[in-house]
């Protein structure tokens, strides 16, 4: 390294998911006094099934942020190890650190290591807040707001979040636009036009070709290939990422959030969300240059106010409410969904065209945008009735972007309601009209999606049908599914039983 490493009184431990530009502890006035440590472990790699397409990105993105921190005068100190604890107990063993700095882990086990870090390594350990998440700061006056008996839902933690940052307001305080959420301008079915700019793409350079043939050799059995692996793996590349969403996609991203296309895997969405999620970029960095894109007139206020809602509202929000359920988060089954994951989740052969379309696109590229993830495929777990942390391992292991804190509330709380509606408040389930108007899914498929029962109904139809008639009751108490429960009046009885009996033909045949 050409530097006594005995010199340094404090190493800074960085993990994958924090390759902040700004990172918080990373003074450069203090580069002679710390050094940067980064493990890079695949024995969590190996237990798992993470996407290869995952695993290459992290670990290349490592790779780069760590000659950027040398290029920039640190000391790195980059570490192969079979597991993070023995990488960082030989960091230990060579640096001799006073004190081992770090930002609180995002996610909820790995925050719980951090706290047993000095016992095993016999080394004072100081943790800072992550400011990687904006909501850090609102922690302890949110849950009071909570415990205090005013239930915090989404729509009132993102205005807050609104005001805190300044974000789209007037000067008086009151939302851009005279309201604080544009949805029920954003839920127009693609037809076609307009014709969304792809995606821009990154030839791996020689530190990302390496991590992919490490990742091929070492995680045979993961999920997925790194072939044509092309994601962004540097700051400068993510910033690119961004500059072309704001210019090409962000003007339609709002009227067509809610649109799912089998001919076009990415429409107008953005493709941050696994840049965000390791730090390249900040969310403040990307809520500012969606607000200047309404300021200066190149997009509308219901995609900018859209997409802001997504990041500042959605991401901020589950991010907090994951840590205030956590550790029993995981094990929550309100509807006692017991069916095991069907085994196309893994082949994406399935005679359904829906599910196999985002499915096989999921496997081959560890990609669907939030539309396909809740409306086919927590829709259809929810409906079939699958086993809640079942869908919740899949999805860890299947998507580039996911990480335990984001997949959790997302899955068994949105997604499957399973946390009885916390995260979200009510389940969100449809029949098969919903795929057929915001998709082109149903005119290749086999089935019907205007049968509900008979050999060509469309099994969404009668496993919506049948979860009403099942949690009937349920659902009347919760007044966000009125409409969907006074459907079941135009049910008579032979119906009903009709009904019943196509779901439990189905699901007999699930495996």
């Amino acid at each position: 390294m050409g530097t006594n490493a005995k010199q340094f009184i404090e190493s800074v431990l960085i993990f994958g998911d924090q390759l902040l530009p700004h990172h918080p502890l990373l003074d450069p006035a203090q580069n002679r006094e710390r050094s940067v440590v980064l493990i890079e472990s695949f024995s969590r790699i190996r237990s798992l099934r993470y996407h290869k397409q995952k695993v290459g990105l992290v670990l290349s993105a490592m790779r780069h942020y760590a000659e950027a921190l040398r290029a920039a005068g640190w000391t790195v100190d980059y570490r192969e190890a079979d597991s993070f604890t023995d990488g960082l107990r030989a960091h230990v063993k060579e640096f001799q650190p006073r004190r081992l700095l770090m930002l609180e882990a995002a996610e909820w086990r790995a925050r719980q290591s951090q706290y047993a870090l000095s016992r095993k390594l016999n080394v004072e350990i100081i943790l800072s807040p992550n400011t990687h998440f904006l909501c850090e700061q609102r922690l302890s006056e949110e849950k009071a707001k909570e415990t205090s008996g005013k239930k915090l839902i989404l729509e009132n933690f993102y205005r807050a979040m609104r005001k805190q940052f300044g974000v789209l307001l007037e000067k008086d305080g009151s939302p851009v636009g005279g309201a604080w959420n544009f949805d029920a301008e954003n839920r127009k079915p693609y037809k076609g036009k307009p014709v969304p700019r792809a995606p821009i793409n990154f030839s791996p350079d020689a530190i990302t070709q390496a991590v992919l043939e490490k990742v091929e050799r070492e995680c045979p059995d993961n999920i997925g290939s790194t072939t044509g692996f092309s994601l962004a793996v540097t700051r400068e590349q993510a910033l690119q990422v961004l500059d072309d969403f704001i210019t090409h996609r962000l003007p339609n991203f709002g009227a067509y959030e809610d649109a799912m296309s089998a001919r076009e895997p990415v429409l107008f969405h953005s493709l941050l969300s696994p840049l965000l999620n390791i730090g390249l970029l900040e969310p403040l960095e990307v809520i500012r240059r969606a607000e200047a894109a309404y300021h200066d007139g190149t997009a509308p206020l219901n995609s900018v106010e859209g997409f802001i809602r997504q990041i500042l509202g959605w991401r901020e929000y589950v991010y907090w409410r994951y840590h205030q359920m956590m550790p029993s988060f995981q094990e929550m089954n309100h509807w006692q969904a017991e069916r095991p994951l069907p085994a196309f989740f893994w082949t994406g052969e399935t005679e359904m065209n829906c599910l196999r379309h985002v499915i096989t696109r999921v496997l081959e590229t560890g990609y669907s945008h939030h539309i396909e993830r809740l409306m086919v495929l927590c829709n259809f777990a929810l409906l079939a009735g699958i086993q809640p942390r079942a869908v919740n391992e899949w999805f860890l292991d299947s998507y580039i972007d996911a990480y335990d804190w984001v997949v959790t509330p997302n899955v068994i709380g949105m997604g499957l309601c399973a946390d009885g509606g916390v995260v979200g408040t009510k389940p969100y389930i449809a029949s098969a009209a919903y795929i057929n108007k915001m998709s082109d899914y149903c005119g290749g498929c086999q089935y019907d999606a205007k049968q509900r029962t008979g050999e060509a109904a469309c099994p969404f139809n009668a496993l919506y049908w049948n979860f009403l008639l099942r949690f009937e009751k349920q659902l009347r108490a919760n007044p966000r599914m009125g409409p969907n429960v006074l459907g079941l009046k135009h049910l008579d009885e032979a119906e009903r039983k009709r009904v019943q009996q196509q779901a439990q033909r189905f699901l007999e045949k699930l495996a």
